[in-house]
């Protein structure tokens, strides 16, 4: 029996409204110049009755990248069809993803970069000509079938850009990098938040959790949730700065954001002495695999300049020894530098 690929088709139904997913551009806060240039592009596209041309959208998880998707497709009045890249295994489960498609919808592919090249070989007359060509049989009896797809857009989203082939990439007519948030659109999105989960939050609650939830609006809402928890739990009708500052440190995560396998990271490049670590050795030190170190961990602690990568290793700046009270020319990790 024929494996069914799982897909999920979205149009924008009850469930959409009441998800904290925000519903219109003026709900969506932050990556400004993207916003802006998407409305260009979509309103260009209505006024031409004609499909969204492909879009690419890629950085570090938890950015916006499926809401995005959601919005464009919202905008654009249209179904949305959503799968990730390690499901469709074969070309029949793309070809079946396809001929289901109708005039306008919207595909959106997750970890587009983790396409086999045989997948992105039919994937490319799909995109460019709106043509499936499907081989049937093997050898001298095989034969090529050619079926015309309706019109569609693909949106696809990655976390590793670099991974994605330069034949798939330029056959996007769009390229978007989000950025991390700032502190005060994430305080944004978490009041916005909490009035659609009923439950206050204060502005300078909402300020503390922006400034732990590594610029990621993701993380900024699992925190809500779990501090709304905390509130609850005390018979508390609102989230103070007081109970944000408790819940937070309950869970383990400090002032810079950073959780326990944050700070077993640095500790271990702080342990190196100002050598290079290769990405394998500090995955197999911290046990996780190095998809995780390198998508989950590091564009942060990059971006906030606490590591350095380069050809050799990663090592760690000076921000992250001054974080631990270090000398970078100190020998033990711990060593305070009051010490005489």
């Amino acid at each position: 029996m024929e494996r069914v690929v799982e897909i999920e088709k979205i149009k924008f139904d009850n469930e959409y409204e009441n998800s904290l997913r925000p519903k219109s551009w003026g709900d969506y806060i932050g990556q400004d110049k993207i916003k802006k240039n998407l409305q260009v592009f979509i309103e260009a596209s209505k006024k031409r009755v004609e499909s969204l041309d492909h879009v690419l959208f890629f950085g570090p998880p938890g950015l916006g990248k499926t809401t995005l998707a959601y919005l464009i497709a919202s905008e654009m009045n249209t179904n949305i069809k959503i799968t990730a890249a390690p499901m469709i295994e074969k070309s029949g489960d793309l070809a079946a993803i396809l001929t289901n498609l109708q005039e306008g919808d919207i595909l959106f592919i997750d970890e587009i970069h983790r396409l086999s090249s045989a997948i992105e070989e039919i994937l490319y007359p799909a995109m460019e000509d709106f043509r499936l060509d499907i081989i049937i049989g093997s050898g001298p009896a095989a034969q090529t079938i050619k079926i015309d797809l309706p019109r569609f857009t693909l949106i696809g989203a990655t976390t590793r850009a670099g991974m994605i082939s330069s034949p798939l990439r330029d056959r996007f007519g769009m390229h978007f990098r989000l950025q991390f948030y700032s502190q005060g659109e994430l305080s944004k999105i978490i009041q916005k938040a909490s009035f659609k989960l009923n439950f206050a939050c204060k502005e300078d609650a909402a300020q503390e959790m922006a400034k732990r939830c590594r610029g990621t609006p993701r993380i900024a809402l699992r925190l809500l949730k779990r501090i709304r928890d905390f509130a609850q739990i005390h018979d508390e009708d609102f989230i103070s700065k007081e109970r944000a500052k408790y819940g937070l440190d309950e869970l383990g995560v400090d002032e810079q954001g950073f959780d326990e396998l944050d700070i077993k990271f640095l500790q271990i490049l702080l342990g190196a002495k100002g050598r290079p670590i290769g990405l394998n050795t500090i995955a197999a030190a911290l046990s996780e695999d190095e998809g995780t170190v390198e998508d989950v961990i590091e564009p942060y602690l990059i971006a906030t300049g606490y590591i350095e990568r380069t050809a050799r290793g990663r090592i760690a700046t000076p921000k992250s020894y001054e974080l631990f009270k270090l000398s970078p020319l100190n020998t033990g990790l711990f060593k305070d530098t009051n010490e005489s």
